[in-house]
């Protein structure tokens, strides 16, 4: 009776140090202060490949079908897509309305105040 693949040990003890470097990385962000659009995208990067490390090692996904690897994958990765454009589409709505919906400036006639 055969009980699956098995896999060595270092090649789990190899992640785990790879996630405490990535996580050091991570850390290393903050400690350094770095700020606006580059510290994000560093914290991003390092964030997608541990997951991407723990996804293919120890969720196994490395070793499955290219078909079951694309079941699982494709959908969060298309949701990930639409959450994007739909935050383009919210940011261009919000600068159309800033243009196009602003309250009217008062009108001054004579002494008085009008609104139109």
């Amino acid at each position: 009776m055969e009980h699956g693949q098995q896999h060595p040990l270092s090649l789990y003890l190899t992640v785990w140090g790879l996630l405490f470097v990535l996580s050091a990385f991570s850390y290393l962000v903050d400690y350094f202060q770095v700020q606006g659009a580059l510290r994000w995208t560093l914290i991003m990067t390092f964030m997608l490949y541990k997951a991407g490390l723990i996804v293919c090692v120890f969720m196994h996904m490395a070793w499955e079908r290219l078909a079951l690897v694309c079941a699982i994958l494709v959908p969060p990765l298309c949701l990930l897509v639409l959450v994007s454009l739909m935050a383009f589409e919210a940011d261009y709505i919000a600068t159309a309305r800033g243009t196009f919906f602003t309250a009217p400036a008062s009108v001054e006639t004579g002494g008085q105040t009008q609104r139109p």
